[in-house]
């Protein structure tokens, strides 16, 4: 089963369990489910077997950054269990985005290939504090051309920076958005955050959103709300 819808719903549950819990309560057929660092390290590959065998495409968010061979072993494991997304850190540089789509290239893997640019809970003073002088934005930009020159398929980025990495790396490449926030939802801890809406215009293809649903009485009401909101 496979979907078309830009949503994305953020699986950022404690244990297998509570993850395969709610993705029972969502709908397959209207969103992607994302596997981030703590539900794949609790509970490893049988998260993805488990939401596969119930029709969901998954983003596996692991934000791969280390030596180039490592990177693309690790790519390749992740393209080699079916998922539909993987990422790795933009700021490993080019010969590790290089070497992870060469890899998936080789062994004839079509898993898209996306890089994390700037964390979307980072302001001006977060980046200066390790080194990085430039504002987000500018940061973004640099990381999202590196990336589109090293082959991946698209970024993971703020949505107010998706209207220009449109202008700069063009409809094709995938802006994966993170830190939205729809009209009836709390910002929590992000700090760059848009409305689905907002983002969508804005140029993001993919809205990547967590608690405004998976923290709802009812999920599938909350994903029916923000479909509202996409097409209002």
């Amino acid at each position: 089963m496979s979907s078309d819808s830009p949503l994305i719903i953020a699986l950022d549950q404690p244990s297998l369990d509570a993850a395969l819990c709610l993705a029972d309560r969502l709908d397959p057929t209207r969103c992607r489910v994302k596997v981030g660092k703590e539900l794949f390290t609790r509970s490893g590959p049988d998260v993805v077997e488990a939401l596969h065998g119930r029709g969901f495409q998954v983003f596996l968010d692991l934000k791969f950054h280390d030596i180039p061979n490592t990177v693309a072993g690790a790519v390749q494991a992740a393209a080699e269990q079916g998922v539909w997304m993987v990422n790795v850190h933009a700021g490993g540089g080019r010969r590790m985005m290089e070497a992870a789509r060469e890899r998936l290239e080789r062994h004839g893997l079509t898993t898209h290939l996306i890089a994390v640019t700037v964390l979307t809970s980072m302001e001006t003073t977060d980046l200066q504090e390790v080194g990085v002088t430039q504002a987000p934005g500018e940061q973004v930009e640099r990381l999202a051309r590196l990336a589109m020159d090293s082959g991946m398929d698209g970024v993971v980025c703020s949505a107010q920076e998706s209207a220009r990495l449109r202008e700069l790396c063009g409809d094709r490449f995938l802006k994966v958005t993170p830190g939205i926030r729809p009209s009836f939802a709390a910002a929590d801890d992000q700090r760059r955050i848009m409305t689905p809406r907002e983002a969508m215009a804005a140029g993001s293809t993919h809205l990547v959103i967590g608690r405004p649903v998976t923290r709802a009485k009812d999920p599938m009401a909350a994903l029916e709300a923000i479909e509202q909101e996409l097409v209002a």
